[in-house]
């Protein structure tokens, strides 16, 4: 579902603006559904609702720098950029979730920067602007990634999400108001792209997001972790399968393609191995 997220911005014949906020209102239109069917309605308060308001903004944010990182150029650039968001939780996380600096990490979070040389080496112009937005969304998605990880300590997940989401559409709505906007054309659209913002909205980010959610109750983080970390793969092959991108990208990119997906998988292994390391020195400590 996540993979087809990045394919969704080429297929929808909208602007980035208008897709960010169908995605938002679809989106928290159904968490609100499921909680209320499952009886679930805890939301955040005090400081952490003010948090939680202020990393919706970003939430927001991170989405329409991705999909107009997209639109400028391809699928596959936008969630290559993406790659660099562990780059941004190495340095992220210490400052946030007091946790300890991770050299390994800050190194593999290089090596992806290093990819994505390779990937812009032939580009310029709208390709070039479409990789540093794309970067941009990166950082948003670091940094509302572990700022999550620190609120979910305090609020249950569907609350926390429903209030980043609605959040995030406000926000949005606000700005279609002060622009005059905000009017009947935003849902002036084909029933082909009506039909992929409901699948967007509602398999691709909330449906996606609950389901994991009972996933890694029953296969454990470590698999739930690895299959997101393969996302760019699949991105790109649909992207190849089905905007015939590969018609469209020199070699070079796909030399950088491999360093970061490499770069990923090996990130995602490390921490495997280091989960089993810990828990066989807690064992050994009891």
């Amino acid at each position: 579902m996540w993979g087809f997220t990045g394919i969704l911005g080429k297929l929808i014949d909208l602007d980035a603006l208008v897709i960010v906020w169908h995605r938002l209102w679809i989106a928290a239109f159904a968490l609100f559904i499921y909680m209320l069917v499952r009886k679930k309605l805890i939301f955040p308060k005090g400081k952490t609702l003010l948090a939680t308001i202020l990393v919706g903004m970003v939430v927001a944010l991170h989405w329409l720098t991705f999909y107009t990182s997209i639109q400028l150029s391809t699928a596959s650039l936008g969630i290559l950029c993406l790659s660099t968001t562990t780059l941004h939780v190495t340095w992220l996380e210490p400052l946030i979730l007091k946790k300890k600096f991770s050299w390994p990490e800050f190194s593999m979070g290089l090596l992806v920067i290093g990819g994505i040389y390779f990937v812009a080496n032939d580009f310029k112009g709208e390709e070039l602007k479409a990789l540093g937005i794309g970067l941009l969304s990166a950082l948003c998605a670091g940094i509302f990634s572990v700022s999550n990880a620190k609120l979910a300590q305090k609020t249950p997940t569907p609350g926390l999400s429903l209030t980043e989401l609605s959040t995030g559409f406000f926000a949005l709505s606000l700005f279609f108001v002060s622009r005059g906007k905000l009017n009947s054309e935003l849902f002036n659209m084909t029933l082909s792209d009506l039909y992929w913002l409901l699948f967007l909205g509602v398999l691709c980010t909330s449906f996606a997001f609950l389901a994991t959610i009972d996933i890694v109750k029953k296969l454990g983080a470590f698999s739930v972790a690895l299959s997101i970390n393969l996302e760019p793969i699949y991105t790109i092959l649909l992207a190849i399968i089905l905007l015939k991108e590969h018609q469209l990208l020199q070699n070079s990119f796909y030399w950088g393609a491999a360093m970061i997906l490499l770069v990923v998988l090996t990130n995602g292994l490390w921490k495997h191995k280091q989960r089993i390391i810990e828990s066989t020195n807690y064992g050994n400590a009891i």
